[in-house]
C-alpha cells in the first residue's frame, strides 16, 4: 500500500508522465492519494469577497485562520472544485479513480483547537479563539479499503470532523501522514517541488527517524511540515516516507525506487 501526497498547486507542475506513472503503479500496488490546496481556496474566497486572514505562531508560523464562513468555503474548495478536478485526471488517465473527504464515514477525526497564541502586528502574544482549525487524533479506515478492495484509486481532500461533528481544516501533510498510518501503509510519499530536505546545501537521499528529529530545529517551515509528517507516519507503523519532486520524468516509480529524493527510515 502506498500513500501519495500531492498538493493542490502543484497539479499544474506536475510532469507530464506523473498520471500515466500513476496508473501504472497502481495496476501493481493499492493507492490512495490525498491533495492540498490552499492556493485555491485563497483564490477562490477573494473572488467571493472574503478577505483570508492569516495569523503567526510564537514559533513563526504562518498558517490561515479558519472562522466558520471560510471552513465553508475551504470545505467546497478542497473536496468540490480540487478533489473532482483531479478525480477528472485520473479518470482521463484510465485509472478507476473516487473522489473523498475526510468526513466521509467518519474517516479522519480531529481535535478543535479552541484557543490559539498568535503574535500580533505590534509583535505581542495574544490568545484568540481557535476557529475551524483541527489537529488530526485518530482514522477510521474502513472506507478507504472498501473503496480499495472494488479496485478504486481514492483520492481524500483533508477535510475533519470535530468531536462536535463541525467540518475542520487541517494540515493536507499530516492528513497524508495520519491516512497512511490508519491503512498500515508501507510508503508515504510528499511530492513537492523539489528534489527532497536540503541540509547544507546538499540533498539529503536517508535520514533514519532519530536523525529526521534531531534536524528538525534546522529545517525551514515549508519542508520542516513535511518532515514532521514523515516522522508521524513512521511512528505510526510506516516503513518509509519519501520527500521527491513531482517535475521530474515518471515521479512516483522514481521516488519508490529511491532516485534523486529523500528517504526517511525507522532505523
Amino acid at each position: 500500500m502506498i500513500v501519495l501526497k500531492i498538493g493542490g498547486s502543484i497539479v499544474d507542475g506536475l510532469h507530464s508522465t506523473t498520471f500515466p506513472d500513476i496508473r501504472t503503479i497502481s495496476e501493481n500496488n493499492k493507492l490512495i492519494l490525498v491533495h492540498g490546496g490552499g492556493k485555491d481556496v485563497t483564490s477562490i474566497a477573494n473572488k467571493l469577497g472574503k478577505e483570508q486572514k492569516f495569523i503567526i505562531s510564537p514559533g513563526g508560523v504562518k498558517s490561515r485562520y479558519t472562522d466558520k464562513e471560510t471552513a465553508e468555503i475551504y470545505t467546497m474548495v478542497m473536496s468540490g472544485k480540487i478533489n473532482k478536478a483531479i478525480v477528472g485526471m485520473l479518470l482521463r488517465a484510465g485509472i478507476k479513480a473516487v473522489g473523498i473527504s475526510g468526513i466521509d464515514g467518519s474517516m479522519l477525526k480531529a481535535e478543535r483547537k479552541k484557543k490559539l497564541v498568535i503574535i500580533n502586528e505590534k509583535g505581542r502574544k495574544m490568545v484568540i479563539d481557535g476557529g475551524y482549525t483541527g489537529r488530526i487524533n485518530s482514522v477510521d479506515p474502513s472506507l478507504l479499503n472498501m473503496v480499495i478492495e472494488k479496485g478504486y484509486v481514492p483520492v481524500v481532500s483533508p477535510i475533519a470532523l470535530s468531536n462536535e461533528l463541525d467540518f475542520l481544516n487541517v494540515d493536507g501533510d499530516r492528513a497524508a501522514a495520519y491516512v497512511a498510518g490508519g491503512v498500515k501503509a508501507h510508503s508515504v510519499i510528499f511530492m513537492t517541488n523539489v528534489n527532497g530536505l536540503i541540509l547544507d546545501e546538499k540533498l539529503v537521499t536517508y535520514m533514519t527517524y532519530d536523525q529526521a528529529k534531531t534536524a528538525i530545529s534546522k529545517i525551514g517551515f515549508g519542508m520542516q511540515k513535511k518532515v514532521i509528517a514523515c516522522i508521524e507516519a513512521l511512528e505510526m507503523g510506516v516503513r518509509e516516507a519519501i520527500i521527491a519532486s513531482g517535475q521530474v520524468e515518471n515521479p512516483i516509480s522514481a521516488s519508490i525506487a529511491h532516485y534523486n529524493c529523500t528517504v526517511i527510515t525507522p532505523n
